[in-house]
């Protein structure tokens, strides 16, 4: 089985007006286009030829839901810090608030399923922005260090000063997310606006956005903690179980378990359960690994170690093919030149931005000029 997939554009407020637009070779409508989905999640699943949802034709075939959800994402500000239980977390907090007898859609519910949500993403942008984990606290004093003597900038350093990071951190999360500390959040804010700290340069251009996008929010002191990941095209962030994110700016493909378990720490209106997300957090510092190489031409595997999912880039010349094994249902998305996917019994023809399913099949042909990136099970 071979089929086209398509899906309407997500338009969440943070989204890029022009990113995916250009990406697929249209006139932008003026209306944020945040993400587009590619796979069967009952948010909002793709629809194949004959306008099915691919849920329903996965469905009718006795088929299981994907085990993962693969999309594009266009960001023009930040997304709301965030975090992702493990499977172990995301069963015991499903079934706790089940047993509370809290609905599944209530907007206070944490946790709609028993998934983890470990997600990849690779860049597409010249340059990606993400804030990931939390930075070593040495980097950090050295940015609070240029950040003046007001009472809230001089209490933030003052409880970050322990020796123990891991629960330092924890505590100054705990304590700004509580809304204990409204001093420490507007002091922080006043100092990023103004601050002249050398070194720290892009790290004060985002939090400047941020500040200016979420004035008074909590999450400023939160993303001030966080490391600033620069990715350009071609390269990739993982974000397992347990540790904070919140992309920033540019467009990338998107790769996670299908779940919609998210605990939040901050840049968001909506509900943000303090006491889970430090039951799941990991606040120990440390730098994340950039993944993959800028516009590698050879094939290039990202598989960080999770059963949900394993994301390939291939890229193919005008005149050549490339051959890909398959290890199950598999969604193939180009990103740039004009290729074809190809079985025994049908192909093709992608431009960026467009997708293809394949199922039930044990190889899949890549012709023609262009690059796609391809999600199947991990493994």
């Amino acid at each position: 089985m071979l089929e086209t997939l398509s899906n309407a554009p997500r338009d969440y407020s943070w989204g890029s007006v022009d990113l995916i637009p250009r990406l697929q070779g249209r006139v932008p409508s003026g209306i944020p286009e945040a993400e587009i989905w590619f796979g069967d999640h009952p948010g909002s699943p793709a629809r194949v030829a004959g306008d099915q949802t691919l849920a329903a034709v996965r469905s009718a075939a006795g088929k299981a839901p994907l085990p993962y959800l693969l999309k594009i994402l266009a960001a023009s500000s930040s997304l709301s810090i965030q975090a992702h239980p493990s499977v172990a977390q995301a069963v015991a907090g499903f079934e706790r608030e089940d047993a509370a007898g809290i609905p599944v859609d209530a907007p206070e519910r944490t946790y709609r399923d028993r998934n983890h949500k470990p997600e990849i993403i690779v860049s597409l942008s010249e340059r990606f922005r993400a804030l990931v984990g939390l930075r070593p606290l040495a980097r950090t004093r050295e940015l609070l260090g240029a950040l003046g003597e007001a009472g809230g900038v001089a209490s933030l350093r003052e409880a970050l000063a322990g020796a123990d990071a891991a629960s330092a951190l924890r505590e100054v999360i705990a304590q700004v997310l509580e809304g204990g500390s409204a001093d420490v959040v507007s002091d922080v804010s006043a100092a990023i606006v103004v601050a002249d700290a050398p070194g720290f340069e892009e790290e004060l251009d985002v939090l400047r956005a941020i500040v200016r996008d979420f004035p008074g929010d909590p999450g400023i002191v939160v993303a001030l903690l966080m490391n600033l990941v620069v990715l350009h095209r071609g390269e990739a962030v993982f974000a397992p179980a347990g540790v904070l994110h919140a992309y920033q700016d540019g467009m990338g493909v998107e790769l996670m378990a299908a779940s919609d378990n998210v605990l939040r720490g901050g840049l968001t209106p909506k509900h943000i359960d303090v006491a889970e997300l430090l039951r799941i957090v990991d606040t120990r510092p440390g730098v994340p690994a950039i993944l993959g190489r800028r516009d590698a031409a050879e094939p290039m595997i990202f598989d960080v170690g999770v059963k949900d999912f394993r994301l390939r880039r291939v890229t193919s010349s005008a005149d050549g093919e490339v051959a890909m094994a398959l290890a199950g249902p598999t969604i193939v998305l180009a990103v740039s030149g004009s290729p074809s996917v190809a079985t025994a019994a049908r192909e093709i023809d992608l431009a960026p931005g467009e997708a293809a399913y394949a199922d039930e099949e044990t190889e899949l042909i890549l012709r023609g000029e262009g690059t796609v990136y391809v999600a199947e099970p991990g493994s």
